[in-house]
C-alpha cells in the first residue's frame, strides 16, 4: 500500500491514447474539488508532444486549466522509466493496451514499489497469468493490482449482483444469469482499434490459454442451485427483450467466474488492511444479499442484419486469427474484416457523443429452494430482469469507472485487502461505487419480475 506522502495521488499510463485522453478528461473533473481525494495527478506516455496536446485538449474539453499537470516520459519497454514512474504513485491507471504486449512491465513496477494498479484491460489470458504471477509478492509489498476496471468488466460484475440482490427472499434460488448488450448510436458505430487488436491477438492464444488453465489449481467453485444451462441456438431470439443475440466471447464472464470463486473461499468478502466497523458490518450484509449463478453474455441488436453482422464479424476473426498471415491481413485491413466497425482513426467527437449502451441482465431462478422436490432436474419457475444503461462504453462510460474506482481506492484504502491481484467484483461490490455511477450517468434499474411456465 503505497504511502500517501507520494509525489502523485494518481499517474494515467497512455494519457494520450485513444481511451487515455478520455480518462485524463474524466480525472480533471475531480481533481482538488470539494471532498475528493485527488489532489495531484500526472500523465505518462512516450511521446511528451503528444502527452501535451492532450493536456491542451483535456483543458478545451473541460474548461479546467491543467499548467500544472506533470508530465512522465514512460516507455514500457524501460525497466527503469517505468519503476519511475510508480515509485512516484500511489494509483497507477494504466490505459496502454494490448495488455499481453505492454501490461506486465507496468504491474510489475506496481508490485516491486507497493503502488496500486488499475487498468481498463479485457484479456483474459493477461489477467490470469498476473494474478497466477504476481499474486503473492504483491499482498507481500502491499500492492493492490486489479485488472478490467472499464466496461471490461464492472458493468458484468456489479450487474449480475445487483440482479442477484433482487432475489430477496431467503427462500429464493437464482441457477443463471444472461447478459444482453446492446450497444447503440444514432450515428454510425465505430470502435477502438485497440479492443480489436487485442481480440485478434486473443485468438492467437486461445489454445495456449486453455492449456496454461490447466495446468493452474483448480478454483473453488460456488454451489449453484439446480441444473446448469443447456447449451442453446448459437443465434438466439430473446423475445421478451425484443432482441437477436450471439453469445461474446468476451473477458466479462471469466471475470466475473473468478470473483465468484473468490467469494466461495472468503463467503464474507475480502477483510480491509485496516477497515472501519461500520465497513466491516457493510461488507459482510452486501455479501449475505448475494447470490452466485451461472453467468454469460451474449452482444445484441433488435435487427436481425446486424447480429448476422456481428457473426459475420467473429467467424473472420476465429477463421484468420489463429495463423501469422491471417492475423497480419486482420490487422493491416481492419475495416474490410469488422465490416466498418473498426478503423485504425477510431471514432470522432459525434459518433463517441451520439452512442451508448445498455445492458440486460435476465435472471432465471427458483421461488422456493426448499420444496420437496430436489432442484437438479427442474426447470427454473421465476424471471427477474434488470438493466444498466450509459453512454458510450469505450470512450465515455469506461473512463467515468475507471475514475470512479480510483477515487474509491484513494479514499477508502484502508477498506481493501493489503496487497494482492484480484477481479474487481471481489473488492468494489461492497463499495459505493454503484452509487457513484448513478450520479455519473450509469443507471442500474430493476424491469420486471414474473413466473416461468415449464415450456419457457
Amino acid at each position: 500500500m503505497a504511502e500517501k506522502n507520494r509525489k502523485y495521488d494518481i499517474v494515467i499510463l497512455g494519457a494520450s491514447g485513444f481511451t487515455g485522453k478520455y480518462v485524463l478528461r474524466e480525472a480533471l473533473k475531480f481533481l482538488d474539488t470539494p471532498g475528493s481525494p485527488l489532489k495531484s495527478l500526472a500523465i505518462a506516455g512516450r511521446d511528451h508532444k503528444k502527452l501535451s496536446q492532450t493536456l491542451s485538449w483535456a483543458s478545451t474539453q473541460t474548461a479546467i486549466p491543467t499548467p500544472n499537470i506533470p508530465i512522465i516520459i514512460v516507455d514500457t519497454g524501460s525497466r527503469s522509466s517505468v519503476f519511475e514512474m510508480a515509485s512516484q504513485a500511489r494509483v497507477v491507471l494504466n490505459c496502454v493496451g494490448p495488455f499481453r504486449l505492454h501490461g506486465e512491465p507496468v504491474v510489475r513496477a506496481c508490485v516491486e514499489t507497493g503502488c496500486d494498479y488499475l487498468d481498463i484491460c479485457g484479456e483474459p489470458e493477461f489477467m490470469e497469468r498476473v494474478e497466477a504471477v504476481y499474486h503473492d509478492e504483491a499482498l507481500e509489498k502491499g500492492s493492490l493490482v486489479i485488472c478490467a476496471c472499464g466496461f471490461d468488466s464492472i458493468p458484468a460484475e456489479l450487474g449480475l449482483m445487483f440482479n442477484s440482490r433482487q432475489w430477496v427472499s431467503p427462500k429464493e434460488a437464482l441457477n443463471k444469469v444472461e447478459a444482453y448488450l446492446s450497444l447503440e448510436s444514432d450515428m454510425k458505430l465505430v470502435g477502438n482499434f485497440g479492443t480489436y487488436e487485442s481480440a485478434v491477438l486473443g485468438i492467437a492464444n486461445a489454445d495456449e490459454l486453455i492449456n496454461w488453465r490447466k495446468t493452474r489449481p483448480r478454483r473453488p467453485r460456488p454451489q449453484i442451485p439446480g441444473p446448469p444451462p443447456q447449451k442453446g441456438p448459437t443465434l438466439e431470439h430473446q423475445k421478451g427483450l425484443g432482441l437477436w443475440a450471439v453469445k461474446l466471447p468476451s473477458a466479462d464472464a471469466g471475470v466475473v467466474r473468478r470473483t465468484l470463486s473468490a467469494l466461495t473461499k472468503n463467503p464474507s468478502g475480502l477483510p480491509g488492511v485496516n477497515e472501519s466497523p461500520d465497513y466491516i458490518t457493510r461488507r459482510e450484509k452486501f455479501w449475505a444479499t448475494v447470490k452466485p449463478a451461472h453467468f454469460c453474455v451474449k452482444i445484441a441488436n433488435k435487427s436481425l442484419l446486424a447480429t448476422l453482422r456481428h457473426i459475420t464479424i467473429g467467424i473472420f476473426i476465429g477463421l484468420l486469427g489463429t495463423s501469422s498471415w491471417g492475423r497480419s491481413l486482420l490487422l493491416k485491413f481492419p475495416s474490410i474484416f469488422t465490416l466498418g466497425w473498426f478503423n485504425r482513426k477510431g471514432p470522432n467527437e459525434d459518433e463517441v457523443n451520439s452512442a451508448s449502451f445498455k445492458m440486460w441482465f435476465v435472471g432465471q431462478g427458483f421461488k422456493d429452494k426448499s420444496s420437496k422436490a430436489g432442484l437438479e432436474n427442474r426447470v427454473p419457475d421465476t424471471e427477474i430482469i434488470t438493466r444498466i444503461m450509459g453512454p458510450e462504453s469505450g470512450y465515455i462510460a469506461t473512463p467515468i469507472i475507471l475514475v470512479q474506482s480510483a477515487l474509491i481506492t484513494l479514499s477508502q484504502r484502508g477498506n481493501f485487502p493489503k496487497g494482492g491481484v484480484f477481479p474487481p467484483g471481489i473488492v468494489f461490490g461492497p463499495t459505493d461505487l454503484q452509487e457513484r455511477l448513478q450520479q455519473n450517468g450509469i443507471s442500474f434499474d430493476f424491469i420486471s419480475r414474473r413466473s416461468l411456465s415449464s415450456r419457457e
